[in-house]
């Protein structure tokens, strides 16, 4: 797992197709409808096309938080994280031992570098994982959302 793609593809594999949550709405490839229609897509969201999906990620998810700037196990990690929602700057801010003020910029990249990125993955992932278990909804989610964090674990693990 090297690039924006390589990440893209393992979470659309988490993420999955169309999907109808009664209190979230309509998602396809993990873009909710209201990110779509915001990105300006018109269509039914059983129709999105996964290009359209890959551009919205890689604008809101990728490129915005920087993720191409980390080693690429650290960057699935982090894309992962904003592209499920989150605080994935401040997390790895504080996993790296950095002012968390949520911006990335050239101090928390090199403290990022600087680290072992095994370490930072993990501290990182459960970071995560803190987070949805404090959501209301973990209840319902939580399956899916724990299988999500171990399966990113075992991504960058193996790269």
């Amino acid at each position: 797992m090297k690039t924006f793609t390589d990440a893209f593809n393992v979470v659309v594999g988490i993420e999955g197709g169309y999907w109808l949550d009664p209190v979230g709405g309509a998602t396809k490839f993990g873009t909710t409808e209201k990110v779509a229609r915001a990105w300006g897509y018109q269509g039914s969201m059983q129709d999105l096309p996964i290009e359209t999906a890959q551009a919205i990620a890689k604008s809101l998810y990728w490129d915005k938080f920087q993720c191409d700037q980390f080693d690429p196990r650290i960057g699935l990690c982090v894309f992962d994280a904003a592209y499920n929602g989150g605080h994935p700057i401040v997390w790895l801010q504080q996993v790296v031992g950095v002012e968390a003020d949520g911006i990335v910029g050239a101090h928390t990249i090199a403290a990022v570098r600087n680290q072992d990125v095994y370490k930072t993955v993990a501290l990182f992932q459960a970071s995560h994982q803190d987070y949805m278990t404090d959501l209301n909804n973990w209840v319902p989610n939580a399956r899916g959302w724990a299988k999500r964090v171990a399966n990113i674990l075992r991504v960058a693990a193996s790269n």
